[in-house]
C-alpha cells in the first residue's frame, strides 16, 4: 500500500503489539506526549498481530478520540516482523520508526533517532547498552547473535536486535522482509548503499506481561542469517555465483558419461545407473547456469531502481536537510 502525497505525514510511529492489553494505554499517553514535544505532523500506528487479550479493543477505543492513532488488525499471529512490515505499507510518513509495545524502549528517544537521521543517515539503529533483561536467556544469546550477524554480513551492529530504529520512507519501503528478518535490515539495506548509524538509547524492564520471545527463536535467526548471507553474495553477481554452483554437477556428470560409455564398451551392469546420474546432474549445472542468466537479467533490469533509490538517498540530506521540522499547525 502506497500512502497517498496529499495524506503525507512527516513522522510515523510503527508499534507491533501482541496481548499488550496492560501497555496499551501507558504506551498511547507516553508515545503521544513524545511526539508532541517534536513539533512534527505525526501519526502512530499500533498493529495487532493476533493478540487473544483487549489489546485490540483498547487499542480501537484510543483511536476513535484521536485521528492522529491508526490501528492494523492481522488474522492471526504473525510474528514481529510481518506485523511490522504490515505497518510500514500503511505509514504514511516521510520518517518511520519502529518500537516495541512493552515499554522498554523508552519514546523518548525518538527525538534523538530524528536528530541523527537529519545528519545525514539513512537509518538509525538504536543500541540498548545497558539492557535491563536475563543474562543468560537474553542478554548473552543477544551478544553472541550480534557479534555472529556483523562477521556474516560484514555489517557490524551493535544491537540488531533492538527494535527502536528511525527509517527514511524511501529507503525501509523497499527492503524486503519475512519471517525474522527485521533483526538484518540493516545488512538488507547496506545491499543499497544505505548510510547506517547507531545510537545509544534507554531500555527499561518490563512492567507489565510477559516477554514473547525465548531461546527457541535462536534456530531461525540462524536460517534467517544464513537467507541473507546468500542474498547479500548473490545480489550483484548472480550468473557468476550459480555457474560456481554448476560446476561441481558438471564434474560428477562429465566423470558418470566417461564411465557410461567405458561400461558400454566392457558391457558392465552399471552402465545404466552412470547414464542415469550423468543425466541428473548434467540437467542440475544447466539448470543452474539457466537460473544464473535469470538473476542476471534481473538484477539488470532492476538495477533503475536500486540506482534511482541511492540518487535518492544520496541527495536526500543536501535535498531537505532540517526543513522537515515543521510547527504543528
Amino acid at each position: 500500500m502506497v500512502a497517498d502525497q496529499a495524506t503525507r505525514v512527516e513522522l510515523s510511529v510503527i508499534v507491533p503489539l501482541h496481548e499488550e492489553e496492560d501497555n496499551v494505554h501507558p504506551l498511547y499517553e507516553a508515545l503521544t506526549r513524545a511526539a508532541r514535544d517534536l513539533a512534527l505532523d505525526y501519526e502512530l500506528l499500533f498493529v495487532d498481530d493476533g493478540s487473544r487479550d483487549r489489546t485490540f479493543e483498547l487499542a480501537a477505543d484510543l483511536a476513535a478520540s484521536d485521528r492522529r492513532l491508526r490501528i492494523v488488525k492481522l488474522r492471526r499471529n504473525y510474528g514481529q516482523t510481518p506485523a511490522m512490515v504490515a505497518g510500514i505499507e500503511h505509514a504514511r510518513g516521510r520518517v518511520l520508526v519502529t518500537m516495541d509495545g512493552d515499554l522498554q524502549n523508552d519514546p523518548d528517544d525518538i527525538k534523538f533517532l530524528i536528530d541523527k537521521l537529519d545528519e545525514g543517515y539513512d537509518i538509525v539503529v538504536g543500541w540498548r547498552h545497558q539492557r535491563h533483561d536475563r543474562l543468560w536467556t537474553r542478554k548473552l544469546p543477544s551478544r553472541l547473535a550480534n557479534w555472529l550477524i556483523g562477521k556474516v554480513t560484514g555489517v557490524p551492529i551493535k544491537d540488531n536486535g533492538c527494535s527502536l530504529k528511525a527509517y527514511r520512507s524511501e529507503v525501509i519501503k523497499h527492503v524486503p522482509l519475512y519471517s525474522d528478518m527485521h533483526r538484518f535490515i540493516p545488512a538488507m539495506a547496506s545491499v543499497t548503499g544505505a548510510r547506517i548509524a547507531q545510537l545509544k538509547v534507554r531500555h527499561h524492564a518490563r512492567r507489565f506481561g510477559v516477554s514473547k520471545y525465548g531461546l527457541l527463536r535462536t534456530y531461525r535467526v540462524l536460517l534467517d542469517l544464513f537467507a541473507v548471507k546468500t542474498v547479500m553474495s548473490f545480489a550483484e553477481r548472480p550468473l557468476w555465483w550459480f555457474s560456481m554452483l554448476a560446476w561441481p554437477a558438471l564434474v560428477i556428470s562429465l566423470v558418470a558419461t566417461i564411465a557410461f560409455v567405458r561400461g558400454i564398451f566392457l558391457e558392465l551392469e552399471s552402465t545404466v545407473v552412470m547414464a542415469g546420474i550423468a543425466l541428473l546432474f548434467g540437467c542440475t549445472a544447466i539448470f543452474a547456469v539457466l537460473g544464473g542468466i535469470m538473476g542476471e537479467m534481473i538484477y539488470k533490469t532492476g538495477n533503475l531502481r536500486l540506482d534511482k533509490l541511492a540518487l535518492i538517498t544520496a541527495t536526500r540530506p543536501q535535498a531537505h536537510g532540517n526543513d522537515r521540522r515543521k510547527p504543528r499547525s
